[in-house]
């Protein structure tokens, strides 16, 4: 103990140089999320209800079958309450001053004299009773993910990520259990192993979550190479694999499960799997949803075993939906597509007597807020006096006072005020990857041209003064094969950048003045891509990220060298296979920060929207590879992050216009449709014989 308090102490004591500064990065979409958890009856389903506050992020929530004493001595005395009459008792997970926590939801709707929580204007006392109940100061001030709560009895069974896995590429997420009269803490997945979505039986037994078991995560990013695991929900114990191939895991009886694979067929579907009374060597499956459709994320009730709740993207459609089917008769109804056919709807949880069914969706309009969506989230920092901000847009870079943040929105060219005021659209055009010179007031450097292409597309950098009323830019490449990630030194005299022009994508310096006409010559060579490179604020390094040990595996290591093209060294590398990228200096060029794979997947991909990575967070490193801490925790990916010298005050800055919630994407896999004309007879679909394991 005494060690790690005075590692600590000299981790955050070396940061001292970096203090008053900021960090700023991106995630796709996450800003307009706007999640909150409705519910709609199973039986006549007309109306949905909103459940959760309009604050923030609320998703994957569990309605409890009971609660326990301690957390009924921690609500009013209110007799409504404390008869446990409420329709509605909530747990959830919800992301808010900067962190995740789980809490606690008591809403009042049609109890009594208590009129309709929708009713009623935003957050008013009394219609709901909230209580926090695992967070930020529950995980002994560390911050992490938290995911996939269920109530049992005295203890909560949920997801964190707080403890590291001290392993290079392996997942932090592990399922523990909090006893909510005392708060202590337990670990049930065992060390060195990640587990996800758990799942606990009717009776708390037993746990059923997705886990890699032993042999880990190989980078998946789409379905995980998830299998069934189930074991004693009081300490762990007892653990065995009980279906190879399957996530989300649910309970329909003691012995009986369901789950979802994406089956050879191409078309994500439903499995029943039935437990022996006694040993393991005997688990049957059975597929009960048909193809032609993508059914996942399932939810049971054991009051209804035929009956389960699912998510669905059907062929042509664009959304994905709450569907309830009927695993004897083979039917599904539809629950929410009727009322809201334009919006996605995720992650579906029964209440326990299967008469409501919850899921969470954008909000839209919001309940009574003036914005939904942030220009500026701020996110609370393991590291005290580092300010640290999710922008809604990608490629962020800081002007060199700080004062000014210039970033793109694929397309468009944005540059604002720190404060979040004073945004303008600088240009309309495909725009990636900005800096500013440090030298020329105003004067932006990026490139135009698509994104994600090869060596021999064209893709141009150039320089444009944002302060010019003309907005005046000069085309600093010649030929476009793929010239991006522009970089000034700190004299302002050169930029460094990547081009394809000889065939592979490799660094190279140029004039900052006149482009490549002024000067330019190759920093390294090869066949394999150099690329997101970064100039460090005393000139004598260049970061850069590189596939160069693997050409073509999509895996990136980070390395540094000098701008003569000396002194090439590798910073770090996440496993073998992973991914490291977009490293930027800090201020005082002791340290980087980047984003990488470093601590695996947290969450099964599907249970989120798009992401083009679902993985990657923020991290910080000396420069000498030392020293690596986590920023963020989240199942988002997390990416391009700048580092400013400008202390940015710790609040959520709101976009002027309101934003634009609700326009996040789906999973980009899920559009693709499989073979639909296979088909089997037993759903009377067809009869070709299904391609997926039983």
């Amino acid at each position: 103990m005494i060690s790690t308090q005075y590692f600590i102490f000299f981790f955050l004591f070396s940061f001292v140089s970096s203090h008053d500064t900021s960090i700023i990065f991106t995630t796709l979409g996450r800003s307009t999320y706007a999640f909150d958890i409705f519910a709609f009856p199973t039986t006549h389903p007309q109306t949905e209800f909103q459940l959760t506050d309009g604050n923030s992020v609320n998703f994957n929530g569990h309605f409890p079958a009971s609660l326990p004493p301690s957390l009924l001595s921690r609500l009013p005395d209110d007799d409504s309450v404390n008869s446990g009459k409420l329709p509605f008792h909530l747990i959830y997970v919800t992301e808010r001053n900067g962190t995740h926590h789980i809490f606690y939801d008591a809403v009042f709707h049609g109890v009594g004299e208590r009129r309709a929580i929708l009713e009623f204007p935003p957050q008013t006392e009394s219609t709901r009773v909230q209580v926090p109940l695992v967070g930020f100061e529950q995980s002994g001030g560390r911050v992490s993910m938290k995911d996939k709560p269920s109530l049992s009895g005295e203890f909560l069974i949920y997801v964190s990520t707080h403890e590291d896995s001290g392993v290079p590429r392996t997942s932090w997420a592990a399922v523990y259990s909090t006893h909510l009269g005392s708060g202590l803490t337990r670990r049930l997945t065992p060390k060195g192993v990640a587990d996800f979505s758990p799942a606990v039986s009717p009776s708390g037994v037993w746990t059923a979550v997705a886990s890699y078991g032993g042999k880990g995560w190989s980078g998946e990013v789409e379905e995980l190479a998830t299998d069934i695991y189930v074991f004693m929900t009081r300490d762990g114990s007892g653990r065995v694999k009980v279906v190879e191939h399957g996530g989300w895991p649910t309970w329909a009886d003691e012995y009986t499960l369901y789950f979802h694979r994406r089956c050879d067929d191409g078309w994500w579907s439903v499995f029943k799997a039935v437990l022996p009374k006694s040993g393991v060597h005997s688990v049957s499956t059975q597929r009960v949803t048909p193809p032609g459709l993508h059914v996942f994320t399932p939810a049971s009730s054991p009051a209804n075993k035929n009956l389960i709740a699912v998510a669905t993207r059907r062929a042509g459609s664009e959304y994905r939906h709450i569907e309830l089917f009927d695993v004897v008769s083979k039917k599904f109804t539809e629950i929410t597509k009727p009322v809201s056919p334009h919006a996605h709807h995720l992650n579906p949880f029964f209440s326990p007597d299967s008469s409501w069914v919850g899921y969470h969706k954008c909000r839209g309009s919001g309940n009574g807020r003036e914005s939904d969506t942030l220009l500026l989230e701020n996110l609370r920092n393991p590291i005290p006096g580092i300010s640290l901000f999710r922008i809604d847009g990608s490629f962020p870079s800081f002007s060199p006072n700080g004062d000014r943040i210039a970033y793109v929105r694929l397309p468009g060219l944005y540059v604002v005020n720190y404060d979040g005021s004073g945004l303008r659209q600088i240009s309309s055009r495909t725009a990636f990857s900005t800096a500013w010179d440090p030298k020329r007031k105003g004067v932006i450097y990026t490139s135009f041209g698509p994104t994600f292409a090869s060596e021999s597309t064209e893709v141009d950098i150039i320089s444009i003064n944002v302060d010019d009323e003309d907005l005046s830019y000069k085309q600093m490449t010649i030929g476009g094969q793929n010239n991006a990630f522009p970089s000034p030194s700190p004299d302002g005299k050169w930029i460094v950048f990547r081009s394809g022009r000889s065939g592979h994508k490799n660094l190279y310096i140029m004039d900052a003045l006149e482009g490549e006409v002024g000067g330019l010559r190759r920093l390294t060579e090869g066949s394999w891509t150099d690329t997101m490179c970064n100039w460090s604020p005393d000139g004598e390094w260049i970061a850069f990220a590189s596939d160069r040990e693997n050409p073509g595996s999509g895996s990136f290591e980070m390395y540094m060298i000098h701008p003569n093209g000396t002194g090439l060294k590798k910073v770090i590398q996440s496993g073998t296979g992973g991914r490291t990228n977009h490293p930027y200096f800090s201020p005082d060029g002791k340290y980087i920060v980047f984003t990488s794979d470093y601590a695996a997947v947290s969450a099964e991909p599907i249970s989120n929207p798009h992401h083009y990575q679902p993985y990657g967070d923020i991290y910080v490193i000396k420069s000498d590879g030392s020293d690596i801490r986590r920023l963020t925790h989240n199942s988002y990916e997390d990416g391009t992050p700048a580092w400013g010298p400008t202390f940015i005050k710790p609040v959520d800055v709101e976009w002027p216009n309101g934003g634009h919630p609700c326009s996040f994407e789906d999973c980009h896999w899920l559009n693709v449709r499989p073979n639909a004309s296979v088909m089997d007879a037993s759903f009377g679909l067809g009869s070709a014989k299904i391609e997926c394991a039983q």
